[in-house]
């Protein structure tokens, strides 16, 4: 079944708190995405706190179409 992302926070070693459309309450990492090129840039904390949520795709993203699609972040993350 489809996830969306109602919630996203950025947590300490650039994990993200998320919760979806289901209530459930998930843990990201991102940390294996950081040395593809679109994701390089958010090595900078700065950069990667402005995580936001595209209620287009209704996936967690972040400036310069950076995006991380739904079902992987629910697949690949942990419950909080």
């Amino acid at each position: 079944m489809p996830r969306s992302v109602r919630a996203v926070t950025p947590l300490e070693n650039y994990k993200l708190l998320i919760t979806f459309d289901n209530g459930e309450q998930r843990v990201y990492d991102v940390t294996p995405l950081l040395d593809l090129p679109i994701f390089q840039r958010l090595r900078d904390k700065q950069q990667f706190n402005k995580v936001y949520i595209d209620r287009v795709m209704d996936t967690v993203a972040w400036d310069e179409n950076a995006d991380i699609c739904p079902d992987s972040l629910y697949d690949d993350s942990i419950p909080a």
